[in-house]
């Protein structure tokens, strides 16, 4: 990078008027989660209609996806930071290793998964519901995106050399085309439009991994054409365990704290299923929804990362406040918008997966309860962001680990034991009370011993 280019990068960082360089730095990441929570969401609207029981099924594969996920999403944190920092040193022979590792890695991630797939895939099925049907769904579909997962693993690794280059536009691109392949060829491959076979929910398998591998193909198509950084070759290419431990070192924390919802979800299905499989069904639903408005928020914290991060150096206090209150204000006003629809229209939004009469009558006292925890989100995830931006990583995980270990499943068992299924959906504004408690103490810790000597 040129000394003109970093030159004007840090003037925009400290010069900018804040909300537009939040708006700057977020917009691009927030249209590609938003991207991605969409395709998700018609996803799972297509299996609907398939059946009830093809989507509670999607909804108990949802853990081990979103396992898949925080496997190569850690992993690619870890790459990030280390071939970020290499860059920076100018050590182009260890920019390379570190992406050849990097994509080793995910190489090796989907077989580990593979061969967990073919020891306890079944086993993890039976574990949730005995129903023979929702079981001969969920294994069709989590068999074909499980032992297919090489191009998602692939896919982010390949997005995350682009991140660490500064080419982010790139990513955007390739997730906008993986997920319009997939909507696309989610109703030709489900229903058997035209010249295309009609699968049924193995077609919504194949058409996920289509739009993942043509995710990982343009990704890698701009690392190889747009990516000068980089120069990735498998000659003499050798494992490296020093790489491979520092790829990890920071990487493991991103890994469990995204993998403490996997862990909730299918304890949380294990309650719901007690009580029927409809349940499930709404809880997965429930997902897809939230996942449009938190998403966006998502997107927003991680472009102000880099701002609270740049103006903490400068050591500009008003500046580095400023950033914190308006992106809070931001992320506020997002989940109130998702709240206030959650709350005023929860039956449209459950009829879009073709709801029937029992899932609406578990769904909307569900989505009416549950959204009144958006806004208390806001403010713990806000807050996240804030402390990783002043290398305190580990109160985010923290307040995460507390808030779903220790107060979202029990007070959620707790609650199923009144024998009243509605009130099983109070745990999350517990939860979210605690979480928001807890990240107003760490920002307290933070302001008094690091912002106030600023």
């Amino acid at each position: 990078m040129s000394n003109s280019s970093i030159s004007s990068s840090q003037n925009k960082m400290g010069t900018m008027p804040v909300t537009r360089l939040i708006l700057n730095m977020s917009l691009p990441m927030m249209f590609s989660m938003f991207i991605q929570a969409l395709y998700n969401i018609i996803d799972s609207i297509f299996v609907a209609k398939i059946a009830e029981d093809a989507l509670t099924a999607v909804s108990l594969a949802f853990p081990i996806q979103n396992l898949m996920i925080s496997f190569a999403v850690g992993t690619g944190v870890g790459v990030n930071a280390l071939l970020s920092k290499k860059l920076g040193e100018k050590n182009q022979s260890e920019v390379n290793k570190s992406a050849m590792n990097g994509l080793f890695l995910s190489i090796c991630t989907f077989i580990s998964f593979v061969i967990l797939g073919l020891l306890f895939l079944e086993t993890y099925f039976y574990s949730q519901t005995s129903n023979l049907e929702i079981i001969s769904y969920g294994l069709k579909y989590c068999k074909v995106v499980l032992y297919a997962s090489i191009f998602i693993f692939l896919g982010i690794m390949s997005d995350r050399l682009l991140q660490s280059t500064g080419r982010t536009i790139y990513t955007m691109y390739s997730q906008l085309a993986g997920a319009l392949t997939n909507i696309i060829f989610d109703p030709l491959l489900i229903f058997g439009i035209g010249f295309f076979p009609e699968l049924g929910i193995y077609g919504a398998a194949v058409a996920t991994v289509l739009g993942q591998a043509v995710s990982l193909s343009i990704s890698l198509y701009f690392n190889f054409k747009k990516n000068p950084d980089i120069k990735i070759s498998i000659k003499d290419f050798r494992p490296s365990g020093k790489i491979i431990g520092q790829i990890y070192k920071v990487g493991i924390p991103s890994i469990l704290l995204s993998s403490i919802s996997s862990v909730t979800t299918y304890f949380i299905n294990l309650i719901l299923g007690a009580f029927s499989t409809t349940a499930i069904a709404v809880y997965g639903v429930y997902f897809k929804l939230n996942s449009f408005i938190f998403m966006p928020v998502f997107g927003l914290n991680n472009g102000i990362v880099p701002i609270v991060a740049y103006n903490y150096g400068a050591k500009n206090k008003e500046r580095l406040l400023k950033t914190i209150k308006v992106e809070t204000l931001m992320a506020v006003a997002i989940m109130t918008f998702g709240m206030l629809l959650f709350l005023i229209i929860p039956e449209p939004l459950l009829n879009l997966f073709s709801a029937s009469e029992s899932m609406l009558k578990i769904g909307i006292p569900a989505m009416r309860i549950i959204s009144t925890s958006f806004v208390g989100a806001a403010i713990a995830i806000s807050l996240s962001s804030v402390f990783q931006a002043f290398g305190k990583a580990f109160y985010s995980m923290l307040v995460s680990f507390i808030r779903q270990i220790f107060f979202l499943l029990p007070s959620a068992y707790l609650l199923s034991l009144t024998g009243n299924i509605n009130n099983i959906w109070f745990c999350f504004p517990i939860a979210e009370i605690v979480a928001v408690i807890l990240s107003v103490f760490f920002l307290k810790n933070i302001f008094k011993n690091i912002i106030e000597k600023l």
